[in-house]
This record gives C-alpha cells, structure tokens and sequence, in this order.
C-alpha cells in the first residue's frame, strides 16, 4: 500500500524513534572499531590518551596530563567500564608514555610512533561500516541527525 507516494516499509521506518536507532548504531559501531583494535592489541581509550598527549595530534603543545585530566578531556567518548587509569598503566609498560614525580604522563617516541601506526588502521574500518553508503547519502545522514539535535536545543552545534 502506497500513500503519499511512500511505500509501506518507508512509512513504518519514518514511525521508528531515532533514539532508538541512533543508540543501537552507536554501540554497534563503536563495538565494532574497538573489537579491531583489540585484535591488534590496544584500546580505544588507549589510542585517545595517545592523541591527546601528542603534539602531532591533539594537543597544541605536547604537554603532560594527569589520568583525571585525561578522562576530564574524554569525558563524551569515554564509556561505562573504561578504566584510563589500567589503560595508562599498560601504555607505560609498553614505553608509549612516561609518568613525570606530578604524575603527568607523557607520550614518547615509541608512544608517537604507535599513535602514527594505529591510526593507519582507520581508513580501513571507515570503509567497512560506511560499504554501500554513497558520501551524499552520508552526508544527508548527518544533516538530518545535526537538525534534530538542533530541534531538541542541542549546546553541541
């Protein structure tokens, strides 16, 4: 059955609640990239706290962060059962970040060098979940999702 010129099934998909279906897709995606990253033998909050200490990322002077300042800076993307603090420890142990007598960490040159390396990864996993989805299609997807948020008073855009 047709109605407006929409079919049936548009219809029943234009019904569904986007928070729903934005919630679901948020934890599929992200348990999908960090599923990869932990076949290669880090965590996502691993890869942040790496970009977030090096001034070839992040940060705009290369400074050191404590582990609360860190989670303070990754406090939208950090979730429930991340531990930053285990996360920093096994950066340590792996020579990626050094602690300083204040207990700031600092990224290193084997630090840089594994944040360049992760990262190379990216393209790849960008790939699969967008497959099949042209970049108009994509770009539609955030207009539309940026619009709500507007309409809900969002302070984010």
């Amino acid at each position: 059955m047709e109605r407006d010129g929409h079919s049936q099934e548009e219809l029943d998909l234009a019904a569904q609640p986007v928070g729903y279906w934005t919630g679901v897709a948020n934890a599929e995606i992200i348990g999908f990239i960090r599923r990869q990253q932990a076949q290669l033998g880090f965590t996502q909050p691993q890869f942040w706290m790496l970009r977030h200490l090096s001034r070839n990322d992040l940060s705009a002077d290369g400074h050191g962060m404590t582990v609360p300042e860190l989670v303070d800076a990754m406090k939208t993307y950090l979730r429930a059962g991340d531990d930053l603090a285990a996360d920093a420890e096994t950066s340590l142990d792996r020579g990626w970040v050094t602690r300083d007598a204040g207990g700031r960490l600092w990224i290193t040159e084997a630090g840089d060098a594994a944040r360049v390396e992760l990262k190379t990864h990216a393209p790849a996993w960008r790939e699969r979940i967008h497959a099949g989805i042209d970049d108009a299609d994509y770009v539609t997807t955030l207009r539309v999702l940026q619009r709500m948020m507007r309409n809900v008073g969002s302070e984010l855009l």
